[in-house]
């Protein structure tokens, strides 16, 4: 294990901090940032909250554990770019599930540009849920997204025609049954009625009306503020993202691919939005299990496409202090 810090380079604690900071941007389900990291003289520790307002939406707590492993994705591009390559330990003590990853043995080298330009594109990431514009992403940069998912041990499958027919069908059931069930409609009300306190889904992200969508959005239950222009995203792809598992470790590796997939689309200019109702739904979710040929788990469906250039990028949602959510306190001299 290497503490060695060359003169030119800041400390690794500091690396370690800076890291778990920028992981604080990373999606989550509702905005829910359910992460809390810890900062060790030589390791970064990763933890999950279980939210008691999500028990209904997410009972096995699969989109919690895929929210982390987005928010791990980050600080591991984080520390990359800062020169920072670490072992991931994940889920390394059985007997602490809530602790999903150890970064540790951290070996320094150069930065990785590839990495720089990532966390460039973490300020710039944000979720548009209105409908994209009738330019086409380019089959190139399909391919570069598809790739960075894999990289990262989830396969991001597109879906033709037919299988978008499917997904929407599926989507309109999910939405017409998480419509009927009081107690998740009570989740929803309260992720959408947090403002103020960084976490939630505010007004200014949510569309002013139902926007027109081959695959049906959510329905929050409530107008945002978010002007939605004339269109259809007719022009849009959409894909599923999946694995060989239905198991923790499997879900935080999807979210780690999640958000190469995400920063590479920020990078190509091309915009993502994740379709969380279609996995909430238990029977739906194995629903979708016929459209991968019954060879994978459906981690979550994704809407790609180009932005509508007249209309400005609606802002980025809320986010928590950082010293709610990165534990400095076993680093020596730096204060809880």
């Amino acid at each position: 294990m290497s503490h060695e810090t060359p003169a030119t380079d800041r400390p690794l604690t500091t690396a370690l901090a800076e890291a778990a900071a920028t992981a604080g941007r990373a999606p989550s389900v509702h905005n829910t940032q359910p992460w809390r990291w810890r900062v060790l003289p030589d390791a970064l520790e990763l933890r999950m909250v279980r939210y008691p307002k999500l028990a209904v939406t997410d009972p096995e707590g699969r989109l919690l554990t895929l929210s982390c492993g987005a928010a791990l994705h980050h600080a591991r591009t984080a520390l990359a770019a800062g020169g920072w390559t670490p072992v991931v330990e994940r889920l390394p003590d059985p007997a602490e599930p809530e602790l999903l990853a150890r970064l540790t043995s951290m070996r320094h080298s150069g930065g990785d540009p590839d990495a720089m330009r990532l966390v460039q594109c973490v300020q710039a990431r944000h979720t548009d849920r209105r409908p994209v514009s009738d330019e086409p992403v380019p089959p190139a940069a399909i391919d570069e997204i598809t790739g960075a998912a894999a990289a990262e041990g989830a396969r991001l499958q597109i879906l033709g025609p037919d299988q978008v027919l499917a997904l929407a069908s599926a989507a309109g059931h999910a939405g017409a049954v998480e419509a009927t069930d009081p107690q998740l409609r009570e989740e929803l009300a309260y992720w959408t009625s947090r403002a103020g306190t960084g976490t939630g889904l505010p007004p200014e992200v949510l569309p002013a009306q139902a926007p027109q969508t081959t695959v049906p959005a959510r329905d929050f239950g409530r107008a945002g503020t978010l002007p939605v222009g004339p269109g259809h995203d007719r022009a849009a792809t959409y894909g599923l993202l999946f694995g060989d598992e239905d198991e923790p470790d499997s879900w935080l590796r999807a979210g780690e691919a999640l958000s190469a997939a995400w920063l590479t689309a920020t990078r190509l200019g091309v915009s993502m939005v994740p379709l969380s109702g279609v996995v909430e739904v238990e029977g739906i979710r194995q629903t979708l299990r016929q459209l991968l040929a019954g060879l994978g788990h459906p981690y979550l469906a994704l809407r790609m496409g180009i932005a509508n250039p007249q209309q400005p990028a609606p802002p980025h949602t809320p986010r928590l202090p950082t010293g709610q959510v990165v534990d400095t306190s076993a680093v020596p001299g730096a204060g809880a």
